[in-house]
């Protein structure tokens, strides 16, 4: 199993300060399944809705926070390390 890091950009830590609490406990409870559940375990979890993005966003990956929020992220390498990359936190029009 891949060792998976979860980063925050600054860009999300700045997004999730204006988010309800709810979505920031969220996400907290993503990043915590990603470490130890592992990224591909943590896809499969229908809740999330996890899927690749397209467009000028291709190579980037969204789960769902709620029906209205949506965390971008992408997958990095660094040696034996995967890190995962949390680029926005944001709410997403339908």
């Amino acid at each position: 199993m891949n060792i998976y890091t979860v980063v925050l950009t600054k860009n999300a830590k700045r997004d999730l300060q204006k988010v309800p609490p709810y979505i920031a406990v969220k996400l907290a409870g993503w990043i915590e399944s990603v470490a130890h559940d592992g990224l591909l375990e943590v896809r499969k979890v229908p809740g999330f809705h996890d899927e690749p993005l397209k467009g000028n966003r291709v190579g980037q990956r969204s789960i769902r926070l709620s029906k209205s929020y949506r965390a971008i992220y992408k997958i990095g390498k660094n040696g034996e390390m995967e890190i995962v990359e949390v680029l926005e936190v944001n709410k997403h029009d339908y």
